[in-house]
């Protein structure tokens, strides 16, 4: 693991102001970002802040992660490779598909190792709650991904027991498929929420990554990556999720959000797109994410990235704008 950084070293307390929130015409905050923008041939097109100061991209990575899988052997129907590279809403589909992905390894739930959760879509976590259902590795949203690992190891006859050790030849794969698509080394690894390692890129490296996701021929693994993602954008998130409302609303387009205010895009033409928010904080996610695609002349249905409005007594008295990002 890597040893701690000092906050005077950060480079995130150099992350300029990305978006700014305003109530009743009165600027209330602001949030420091980084944002990058890659070209098809992987060079910068558009950099705020310190894009190649390496970050945790967090569930952005996934598909990343499913790429090493289909390089080390695994093969799924392209709904559950989507599934692979989700952070899934813990949905009844959602859910047989994990136990699909398991069986056909010749396993079962008790072999997922992430961590024990409840449903991340309100209605099905509430309802959990209400019927006293227990927090379970198949609800996280990271089961996926974990169902995926474990099919992979079964493939491959490494061991299962110890799959999420960063040593283990599936986590190696994984670091070494990174590196090659972000264009730079792994910069330091730590322990994700779901308990699997995360390892941490640029987010320069994180947006060539998915242009070149993106912009694959589909008879490769990287365009098995995407074409899975397009075609079932469902089971990569769900019900009410906005990476999902994208992906269906602009023709070729990829995208995987992740904790701590990561958003990741690529774009058929080779272009990617990656951002993250300095303080975590997801409501300036999708502000700054739309501002970059119109940045980069992206058109379509962009409403699955609109902001919700800031209330006051219940009505909407203000909004969360961009800051340095025009079209």
């Amino acid at each position: 693991m890597t040893p701690p950084q000092s906050s005077s070293e950060h480079p995130l307390h150099t992350a300029p102001v990305v978006a700014q929130v305003d109530r009743s015409g009165f600027v209330e905050s602001v949030h420091h970002g980084i944002v990058a923008a890659t070209g098809a041939d992987g060079g910068l097109e558009l950099a705020i802040g310190p894009v190649d100061a390496p970050m945790f991209p967090r569930s952005s990575n996934k598909p990343v992660q499913a790429l090493a899988m289909l390089r080390c052997g695994l093969d799924l129907p392209d709904h559950l490779l989507s599934l692979a590279c989700a952070s899934h809403n813990g949905e009844e589909f959602h859910r047989e598909g994990v136990r699909e992905i398991l069986a056909g390894a010749g396993l079962t739930e008790d072999d997922l190792q992430n961590t024990p959760d409840r449903p991340i879509y309100p209605p099905e976590r509430e309802r959990w709650i209400a019927e006293g259902l227990a927090p379970s590795s198949i609800g996280q949203n990271c089961s996926g991904k974990h169902a995926g690992m474990l099919a992979t190891c079964v493939v491959n006859g490494w061991d299962t027991a110890t799959y999420r050790d960063p040593g283990h030849p599936l986590q190696v794969a994984m670091a070494d498929t990174l590196a090659d698509l972000a264009g730079e080394p792994i910069a330091a690894t730590g322990i994700d929420g779901c308990g699997a390692p995360v390892m941490a890129i640029s987010t320069a490296g994180l947006a060539r990554a998915f242009g070149r996701l993106a912009s694959a021929s589909e008879d490769t693994p990287e365009g098995r990556i995407a074409r899975a993602i397009r075609s079932h954008p469902d089971y990569l998130g769900g019900t009410d999720r906005d990476v999902t409302s994208l992906i269906r609303a602009v023709p070729g387009l990829i995208a995987k959000d992740g904790a701590e205010a990561v958003y990741a895009i690529g774009l058929a033409d080779g272009r990617g797109i990656a951002l993250k928010i300095a303080d975590g904080n997801q409501r300036a996610r999708t502000v700054v994410a739309r501002a970059a695609l119109e940045c980069l002349g992206v058109t379509g249905d962009l409403s699955a990235l609109d902001p919700d409005p800031i209330l006051g007594h219940g009505d909407p008295v203000g909004t969360i704008s961009p800051i340095g990002l025009d079209a």
